[in-house]
């Protein structure tokens, strides 16, 4: 990215003179940061003039309130002149990711949206969902809103044309037919039971589908319908038939009526503070369903503004149809147009006045919209009522705006992990749960692993000065507690600015007989089964045991797996292998001697040692 680095600032506690500022300032495209006083990035945005841009937050009146309140918290601007409009418009995308402003419309989504996948490369290809790149050999079809999408659409491929979708593997390794060929979802051509030839035409019928070329599909059958009738093979030709009459039935399901080729369909709705991007996928004319998009908000910003920040985050990050039609007037439509064009390879158009049967489709994800931000602020006012009964069970002065709650999980004191979810106003906040895996501690020692996690956790907020949470939930009683305490003891932060809470299943360990443990006095508490914030506080320390459960059986497998081999010093990935291949697999080597070891290319008497020393649970060196 070409440009040059302004820096126009006041240093030292000097007031930001705004006059000396706009002086400054070029009037050429380009793109601009205000900063606070600790040089945090309030907001990023972009100019086709900066000088004329910038000017306009510095009037004597500024009617937007949020503009006023992101001025009031202002103490520097920086800008950076590019080549081109289209230019600065890349970089305020890069830049808002980088720095996430407090201030702009921040679209949380980072996954990638699944797809397809055909192996055509292999003679008998397989359908499968795929995330990730699709530049790999093959054929990928989407991309899908989500993966029930592509599982539902995987479901009725085996229905209607029956090519495989089990794994290589599982294919190579078949002496007999699965279930799968036993209910009429595959053909079997992993024992042979269909020959390669009928087997391709198959799967070009489901290619064809997936591309929306139904009609050359049933065109196709309807002449081996034909031709099977004729030649008096009347139960193929039913067969045919409704695979026919299937595929039609799937189709008036899904046909999108007036929509031609890739469009997206993309509507905003913003109420209190709150936003939802509607986006609706259609490929090949063909609805592959719709998600909804909440992304962080700045108080004030309209529909317009909410619509821009997403279109230039999430179609940067994920590949554009040929059509987008919006619910609003960009108004750098043809900025945006321009920038698509090139990341994408293809003509992309904007498109917001429409009519016919695309109005009725920008209707419908208008509708969508407002439904699902109405449910959401439903959602949050429920738990704002939860929190507020928190805040009254604990006699706290406000309710907590954020909760962490800890949990440790192992089978027999093996592969033990401690778990980290937080609970904000608005729900779990999954991109900040956080596990860690205990070290250093007697296996089953469940104080000692919640004290190194809690310690872990709050010495790194400290160290990069970052906020501490209202409320940290520990999942068990005094002894837990008491080991929370100290690990907090030990970093400096006092129970003045932290509170902490423990949670005691009962007698039976039912929901609703918990007893907490209030701070350092220890007091318990013992609330009414049907309390909302208890039900808050079941919520958060079930989804903390989830958390630290999947963990821990993730870590437990890999342990498992892991060959004793791996952890040899100087016994890397091929010696092992010819290691393995030499005596036929770990048994073997465990068998074999000293001298044994030795003989096989690349391992030396000493090497020989370590490996016998290893396999025969001895330290490498030890005297035997």
């Amino acid at each position: 990215m070409k440009g040059s680095e302004h820096d126009v600032s006041e240093t030292g506690s000097e007031p930001f003179d705004a006059k000396a500022f706009l002086r400054t300032v070029s009037t050429r495209p380009g793109v601009y940061r205000m900063l606070d006083a600790q040089g945090r990035v309030l907001y990023v945005g972009k100019a086709s003039n900066l000088r004329n841009r910038l000017g306009s937050y510095f009037r004597d009146r500024v009617d937007s309130p949020k503009t006023r309140v992101m001025l009031s918290h202002m103490a520097d601007v920086q800008v950076t002149v590019t080549h081109t409009e289209a230019e600065a418009l890349l970089l305020e995308h890069t830049l808002i990711k980088e720095h996430r402003p407090r201030y702009n419309v921040l679209l949380r989504d980072d996954k990638s949206y699944p797809h397809i996948y055909l192996s055509t490369q292999d003679e008998y290809p397989r359908l499968a969902l795929h995330r990730g790149s699709t530049s790999g050999s093959g054929r990928y079809f989407g991309p899908y809103p989500s993966a029930g999408a592509v599982r539902n659409t995987l479901y009725l491929m085996q229905k209607l044309f029956r090519v495989r979708q089990c794994s290589d593997t599982y294919f190579r390794n078949r002496s007999r037919p699965c279930l799968q060929y036993q209910i009429d979802r595959c053909t079997a051509p992993c024992v042979g039971y269909i020959t390669p030839a009928d087997y391709a035409r198959d799967v070009e019928h489901a290619r064809l589908f997936l591309e929306g070329r139904d009609e050359q599909v049933v065109q196709g059958l309807v002449q081996r319908m034909d031709e099977a009738a004729a030649a008096r093979d009347y139960e193929t030709a039913a067969q045919i038939r409704d695979r026919i009459h299937d595929i039609r039935k799937v189709r008036e399901h899904q046909a999108v009526t007036g929509v031609r080729g890739d469009v997206d369909v993309v509507a905003c709705k913003t109420q209190d503070g709150q936003s939802c991007i509607q986006l609706f996928l259609i490929r090949d004319g063909r609805n592959l369903g719709n998600r909804a998009f909440f992304p962080a908000t700045p108080q004030g910003a309209d529909e317009r503004d909410v619509l821009y920040g997403f279109i230039t985050q999430y179609y940067l990050a994920h590949e554009p149809p040929g059509e987008i039609l919006l619910s609003h007037e960009l108004t750098d439509r043809t900025v945006v147009e321009s920038v698509l064009r090139e990341r994408a390879g293809h003509a992309v158009q904007l498109t917001s006045r429409v009519r016919g049967e695309r109005r009725r489709w920008l209707d419908l994800a208008r509708a969508n919209a407002a439904d699902a931000l109405a449910s959401r602020l439903a959602s949050r006012a429920g738990m704002q009522a939860r929190l507020e009964s928190l805040a009254n069970i604990m006699a706290l002065d406000a309710p907590p705006q954020r909760i962490e709650c800890f949990d440790v999980s192992h089978t027999r004191g093996e592969a033990m992990v401690s778990a980290c979810v937080v609970f904000t106003s608005e729900g779990a906040a999954r991109n900040e749960y956080r596990r860690f895996n205990i070290r250093d501690v007697e296996p089953g020692d469940d104080y000692a692993a919640m004290y190194q996690a809690v310690q872990r956790r709050y010495r790194r907020l400290r160290d990069e000065g970052r906020t501490l949470p209202d409320l940290v939930l520990i999942d068990g009683g005094k002894g837990q507690l008491s080991q929370a305490r100290a690990a907090l003891d030990a970093l400096d932060i006092g129970p003045d600015r932290l509170l902490l809470v423990g949670v005691a299943k009962g007698a039976e360990r039912k929901p609703g007989q918990e007893t907490l443990y209030i701070g350092d006095t220890l007091n318990e508490l013992t609330v009414d089964a049907e309390t909302p914030g208890l039900h808050l506080v079941q919520q958060i320390r079930d989804e903390a045991h989830r958390f630290a459960i999947t963990g821990h059986r993730g870590a437990r497998a890999k342990a498992r797996n892991r060959s004793v081999l791996e952890d040899i010093p100087g016994l890397g990935p091929k010696r092992r292998a010819d290691l393995l291949k030499h005596f036929g697999g770990l048994q073997g080597v465990r068998r074999a001697g000293v001298e044994e070891l030795a003989e096989v290319p690349g391992i030396s008497t000493r090497l020989a040692r370590i490996i016998y020393d290893t396999t025969h649970g001895k330290a490498a060196g030890e005297e035997r």
